[in-house]
């Protein structure tokens, strides 16, 4: 099945809101998504872009509040007053439980988007294993192997790979896509992303 690249953390704002519209056009388009959860902060600092904790208050305000009310009405995906509580906690255990999903051969789409939705949502500390595990047994999943397998060697490897990836692309921050290699940063791109799977824009 032809492929489309998702890089992203687990605790994105912006991924939250492209979520559902995002995997709705990938399987419309017959797309099988690979997600590359990474160290956003990482990726961020990489392109040297401020980090978030620096930026002036006017930018803040903006970015992480206005846009993310009108794009939460505009995509009918809710969302929590303010940032989430726990958001600035590690995200290496959710991450690291989306990539020990893969690795064990599970489709993690609705995993995933039930981290975003749930942190944006309803206030979730996704850096809490109970709080993972539940979600995965709300969907069916096995919580157990991927808890024990997300912050194993062999896993975290893997997250290093994905965010040395993302550095290595000049990908800017979550979500960013890639169709046939083309780049597009940020789900208000979501409707030039359906445009390129049914026919890829011109140039490089």
């Amino acid at each position: 099945m032809p492929e489309i690249e998702y890089f992203y953390s687990a605790h994105s704002a912006f991924a939250y809101l492209g979520s559902a519209a995002f995997m709705e056009i990938a399987r419309a388009a017959g797309r099988k998504i690979v997600h590359r959860p990474i160290a956003l902060g990482r990726v961020v600092e990489a392109v040297s872009s401020v980090p978030f904790g620096s930026r002036s208050a006017g930018h803040r305000a903006y970015f992480f509040g206005r846009e993310i009310q009108r794009w939460s009405e505009e995509r009918q995906a809710p969302v929590m007053d303010g940032i989430p509580t726990h958001h600035a906690n590690d995200t290496s255990l959710a991450n690291g439980m989306l990539i020990a999903g893969l690795e064990q051969g599970l489709d993690i789409d609705q995993l995933a988007h039930a981290m975003l939705e749930t942190h944006w949502r309803d206030d979730a500390d996704l850096a809490d294993a109970g709080t993972l595990s539940r979600l995965a047994q709300e969907l069916g999943l096995n919580s157990e192997p991927l808890l024990n397998a997300a912050l194993s060697p062999a896993v975290q490897a893997k997250y290093e790979a994905n965010t040395e990836e993302a550095i290595r692309r000049s990908v800017f921050g979550s979500p960013t896509y890639f169709v046939d290699d083309d780049m597009f940063y940020g789900q208000d791109r979501l409707a030039q992303v359906e445009r390129a799977l049914r026919q890829p824009y011109g140039g490089e």
